[in-house]
């Protein structure tokens, strides 16, 4: 079982429900070091080689990453880009859920409330209270030195503590340059809305997180070991920016509309997701 980041209660009117908090997110990143480029040696914080002692300039420094048997492997910038090119510079956008589906631990720094001794009672108390009433309580927690505002979610037995921003942290969305609301002042037609409807309704799907997988970090963890094997891996193409061509949008809904299908009818979100409406590939 982890360790509690926080131990205390939840005041619930007059009642005290002590409980600690759990992270409820397991970190799965791939762990670089910066290397000499020269031994591959690990290099410390004060730019000193870990072998010989001696410091390190900033050009001799490479990021590693280390192997199981020991061996490292260095990673340049090209590299990262290498690994998935497709999803380092798109935003794919897989389906169009509804949002209630969307479990709450999926928000940003979720937690797990867990009853402390004696704090079952009280805890299944407020956990049935909020269910019932279809409710989640907004709560504020001072966690190490700051003080958060949260949501506590019941969700099956447990519940769930949802840091949220203040609103001070969010931005006004004020000065951006933003299109306005009326589409017939930006020559979007009807027809063009339709297929844009059509779209949305294609890939819309229920909210199953099984199916969906980091290939970033999969694609990235398999040029590693390419690399490790002693390929040599491409730097991929420079990427063209495609000003002032004329995009046919109408086309691009009808070829997304049907590639969506296409990947519906053969299975899978992910396949069914990939709308590529803005490269038109």
């Amino acid at each position: 079982m982890p360790r509690a980041i926080w131990k205390g209660s939840v005041s619930f009117g007059l009642v005290s429900i002590p409980v600690g908090i759990y992270p409820a997110v397991s970190r799965n990143e791939l762990s670089f070091h910066l290397l000499d480029k020269r031994d591959m040696q690990p290099v410390k914080n004060v730019r000193t080689n870990a072998g010989t002692g001696k410091e390190v300039e900033w050009d001799d420094i490479v990021k590693g990453y280390e192997l199981d048997d020991g061996r490292w492997v260095t990673v340049t910038d090209e590299d990262f880009a290498a690994a998935n090119v497709k999803a380092k510079q798109t935003i794919d956008v897989l389906a169009a859920v509804c949002r209630e589906e969307i479990g709450p631990e999926y928000f940003e720094s979720p937690y797990f409330l867990v009853p402390e001794r004696g704090g079952a009672k009280p805890y299944a108390l407020l956990r049935a209270a909020l269910q019932k009433a279809d409710r989640i309580a907004v709560a504020k927690v001072v966690i190490r030195t700051r003080q958060r505002l949260a949501l506590i979610v019941p969700e099956g037995d447990v519940l769930l503590l949802s840091i949220v921003r203040w609103p001070y942290e969010l931005r006004s969305a004020a000065d951006l340059e933003l299109p306005e609301e009326d589409l017939g002042e930006l020559g979007v037609t009807d027809a063009e809305v339709q297929l844009a409807e059509q779209l949305v309704s294609t890939i819309s799907a229920q909210w199953d997180p099984s199916q969906y997988r980091d290939t970033y970090h999969d694609d990235l963890r398999a040029l590693i070991e390419r690399k490790a094997s002693g390929e040599a891996i491409e730097p991929p193409p420079p990427v063209e920016e495609e000003t002032g061509k004329v995009v046919d949008i109408m086309e691009l809904l009808k070829k997304s509309v049907e590639e969506a299908r296409s990947g519906r009818d053969e299975g899978g979100a992910e396949k069914t997701g990939r709308a590529k409406a803005a490269s038109g590939s």
